[in-house]
């Protein structure tokens, strides 16, 4: 696994001699953040050695190397899915490659049911912490190369960074929530006793991704800030049935909340340049 990340990382520096400092993941229906992004290189997945292939509407399946208000960054136009693989080491490689590539944070956003009865379609949340349902990609042997056998997951999320989307997003007038995400495996869509669960262990979001690549984030202590698109609520709630349609629809109705959010976050964040890198 240690030289697939290191043969992929290489290749990407060999054809790009680039040196992105922020990673960003973009979940189903928020691919148009790319429109954004200044683009110096663009490889689509199945370039990529060692890189898998996503199979699911609302993820373009392109790797972007460019820049944000001036930063530079390497941007996921699409994620994979537990549920597409089976494999979760194949899920979280393109988070380690990040780190190999030079990447000092990771901004990570994903479309999801709304558990928390407050929420609303369209809402932006910000993740608190997680409760895992996935199995995990740190399950096996450890890559000591890339981090400790027990990693710390007291701030899976970036404290530092919440607070500072919180005052980009109050600045900028943008509704935000912050609460905990259910990670799951999909791809079945929740059923209302599972939606009931999830609120009683904790639960205000659930989705189907995420949770593996903020676990490896830690891992290899790269600070990572996730943001929730509110795309549905809990059956019942909802007065149409649950679809992925419905998915890529609603996500649409925050494109410019959170695309505002990224951008000025990128543009306003400061960059620990004092961390190493593999």
């Amino acid at each position: 696994m240690l030289e697939q990340i290191k043969n992929t990382a290489d290749f990407l520096k060999n054809k790009t001699n680039f040196n992105p400092k922020i990673g960003i993941i973009l979940g189903s229906g928020l691919g148009s953040f790319v429109d954004e992004v200044d683009i110096k290189f663009s490889f689509s997945y199945n370039e990529i050695p060692n890189f898998p292939i996503s199979t699911v509407e609302g993820h373009s399946g392109k790797l972007i190397f460019g820049t944000v208000k001036g930063k530079e960054v390497v941007v996921m136009q699409g994620r994979f899915h537990y549920y597409e693989e089976s494999d979760i080491q194949k899920v979280v490689l393109p988070v380690r490659v990040m780190k190999y590539l030079g990447v000092k944070n990771l901004i990570i956003s994903n479309a999801s049911g709304g558990v928390n009865p407050s929420f609303e379609i369209g809402d932006l949340m910000l993740i608190n912490d997680h409760i895992n349902l996935i199995p995990n990609p740190l399950v096996g042997p450890n890559l000591k190369e890339l981090g400790t056998r027990f990693p710390d997951m007291s701030e899976p999320y970036c404290k530092e960074m919440i607070t500072f989307a919180e005052e980009i997003a109050d600045e900028n007038n943008i509704k935000i929530q912050k609460g905990n995400y259910v990670g799951v495996t999909g791809p079945t869509l929740e059923t209302p006793a599972e939606y009931n669960y999830f609120r009683i262990i904790g639960g205000d979001t659930v989705g189907m991704s995420t949770v593996p690549e903020v676990l490896v984030a830690n891992h290899c202590d790269l600070p990572v800030i996730a943001i929730s698109v509110i795309t549905n609520l809990a059956a019942g709630m909802n007065k149409t049935k649950l679809s992925h349609k419905e998915t890529l629809e609603n996500a649409a109705l925050a494109e410019n909340n959170i695309i505002n959010l990224i951008k000025n976050f990128i543009h306003d964040v400061k960059l620990d340049d004092s961390s190493g890198n593999n």
